[in-house]
């Protein structure tokens, strides 16, 4: 959610340059905490977000409602995510982790350099389907009309996906095959997928 003022939002878009530039700085934390969520890693979210400042900054103008403001902005950065997590060769680019970014709570860095590896060399019609219902958190219906495929499309990929994911981690050695939890001696949790 955006935080910002519909009135500092109707000024920027009348042309007032004074709003405009408040805008950019109030819109920029939110923008840069959904980009970390949904960018691979943090130059992918800087990117992102300086993209959507500048969609903004030229094309506030042409925004038809102030209503449909906060949407316009999170679906530049979703689709600048998205484009550079695509299209980044090699896998090992994508996989790398950030050392200086948090961790999510729980999830070792070495769990999370392995699931963002997994993820990545999924094949693109179960990557995209695994991103957008389980890292998005889009709707089953959602997802199936971002993609134009049917529902039932949707759950078969994502529970392929899923499957390949778990199946890459359990070669990494983070459960035993035979589900018995964590192995000795290495940090992980059970409820990543």
């Amino acid at each position: 959610m955006i935080r910002a003022d519909s009135h500092l939002i109707e000024a920027a878009r009348s042309g007032d340059a004074a709003a405009l530039s408040r805008l950019l700085q109030v819109c920029q934390p939110d923008l840069k905490r959904f980009a970390r969520r949904t960018c691979a890693t943090s130059e992918d979210a800087e990117d992102a977000v300086q993209l959507a400042l500048w969609h903004l900054y030229r094309k506030v103008g042409a925004l038809r409602t102030v209503a449909a403001f906060g949407t316009w902005l999170f679906r530049i950065v979703e689709r600048e995510c998205y484009r550079l997590f695509g299209g980044r060769l090699p896998v090992d680019e994508v996989a790398r982790v950030d050392p200086d970014a948090a961790p999510a709570p729980g999830l070792p860095l070495d769990l999370r350099a392995d699931l963002t590896r997994a993820i990545a060399e999924l094949p693109a019609t179960y990557r995209d389907v695994l991103i957008l219902r389980d890292v998005e958190e889009l709707t089953a219906p959602e997802v199936a009309a971002h993609l134009n495929v049917s529902v039932e499309a949707v759950k078969s990929r994502l529970h392929r996906a899923r499957g390949m994911v778990r199946e890459r981690l359990l070669s990494s050695g983070y459960w035993l095959k035979d589900g018995g939890g964590p192995q000795a001696g290495r940090k992980g949790t059970t409820d990543v997928l």
